[in-house]
């Protein structure tokens, strides 16, 4: 886990290579693209690249347009205004007409850092997950992120991926990696708790399983990537297995993972889960990897969560 990349920065060039099999795909941003890094492949294929300007519910309903003329559109700016800002587009322009629109969130969270609350969505999972057509996906890395921009293409419907804007460590490196939507990984196996995780935090919860390990506790972890449809099966599978379960997310802990997973399991197989995440608060300007500790997310932070959860749940 030593080498690292902003998924924000796979995005950019997944989209150049997707465009290298699929001439129907066209680039869509709002003025962001040197920070969306979909400027990677506006200097490839300038004439298949549109900047919107700052406009970003206009973009969508151009996105739309061109959705209803058999092209696919990628459409492209920072989670704050494609799931905020544009959520009304988003909801009556692109998913209620079911059109085939990829939407390219990036700057998602906390970890946005330095500009502050207005820009760190921790909202926008939940946003979008009410959304009825919309598929959800979180990569965790940046052969993950990748591997999800081929398949919202393979998908026909409305897609948003959530990318950052800080590098993290590669950690699918298995030459037999292969994402499927709807599909969680098992990146860890463990017999005592299970941890569900999505996106930059996955990285950090296999950490935070080596030092529960460290102190007795045998910690499972599984990579949530698609986050709807969520994967339901691998959920109740881990939930019979360890009876206790620990959601971690960079987004709120209302709504994101976390509400989710909490849903499925009380219908399915309840049993106690605890959500990491922000806690219903708005983040603050800071260096990422400080705000990432402030609030739990470092695995420091993680394991120190997990470890009080399974000593109170062992007591009673």
């Amino acid at each position: 886990m030593e080498k690292k990349i902003a998924t924000r920065e796979s995005y950019g060039h997944a989209l150049v290579d997707l465009y290298q099999e699929h001439k129907d795909i066209i680039v869509l941003d709002a003025d962001l693209a040197n920070a969306t890094k979909t400027a990677i492949f506006k200097k490839a294929h300038p004439e298949r690249h549109v900047d919107c300007g700052i406009a970003e519910g206009n973009m969508m309903g151009i996105a739309a347009g061109l959705a209803s003329v058999g092209l696919v559109p990628f459409v492209s700016t920072f989670a704050m205004f494609a799931a905020g800002r544009a959520f009304e587009q988003v909801r009556n322009s692109i998913a209620y007409p079911c059109l085939n629109v990829k939407i390219g969130a990036t700057h998602a969270g906390i970890s946005v850092g330095e500009d502050g609350a207005s820009h760190q969505c921790n909202e926008d999972i939940a946003l979008m997950r009410s959304i009825p057509n919309m598929t959800i996906i979180s990569p965790a890395d940046d052969v993950e992120a990748r591997f999800a921009v081929q398949a919202a293409y393979n998908h026909k419907g409305p897609v948003y991926m959530r990318f950052g804007r800080s590098a993290v460590p590669i950690i699918n490196t298995n030459a037999d990696y292969k994402f499927e939507l709807g599909k969680g990984i098992v990146l860890r196996d463990g017999k005592d708790i299970t941890l569900v995780s999505t996106g930059i935090c996955v990285s950090n919860s296999l950490l935070a399983a080596d030092i529960l390990a460290e102190k007795g506790i045998s910690a499972a972890v599984i990579n949530i990537h698609t986050i709807k449809p969520i994967d339901t099966v691998l959920l109740r599978q881990y939930a019979e297995k360890t009876g206790l379960i620990v959601t971690v997310e960079e987004h709120s802990i209302l709504g994101g993972l976390g509400g989710a997973v909490a849903e499925e399991l009380s219908e399915i197989y309840p049993v106690p889960v605890k959500r990491i995440g922000v806690e219903d608060v708005f983040g603050h300007s800071g260096p990422a990897a400080q705000l990432l500790q402030e609030f739990g997310l470092d695995a420091t932070g993680i394991a120190s969560k997990v470890e009080a959860f399974y000593q109170e749940r062992k007591r009673k």
